[in-house]
């Protein structure tokens, strides 16, 4: 399955459990993703997603997103796109 780089880790939050993410590409609820980093390793959808506390159902380059993550994620970790 190839996997497009789409941002990189900027935050954790522990409760609720939500990773900050820089993008530099887009991001789509209901989109697969890959958390991938030192010792974080992740598959996942992505169920929703904020910026600034809105709910938002597309974000683009260059916009901080929020959303929910199923594990501890850190900073620095990279967010890949899977494509089926």
């Amino acid at each position: 399955m190839p996997e497009e780089e789409v941002g990189k880790v900027s935050d954790f939050f522990a409760r609720p459990v939500v990773a900050g993410i820089e993008l530099t590409g887009t991001l789509i609820v209901g989109d697969k993703i890959h958390l991938k980093g030192h010792t974080t390793d992740i598959e996942q959808i992505v169920n929703s997603m904020q910026i600034d506390n809105v709910n938002v159902q597309e974000a683009r380059a260059g916009d901080s997103v929020g959303i929910k993550v199923i594990d501890r994620v850190r900073r620095g970790d990279t967010i890949y796109r899977v494509s089926d």
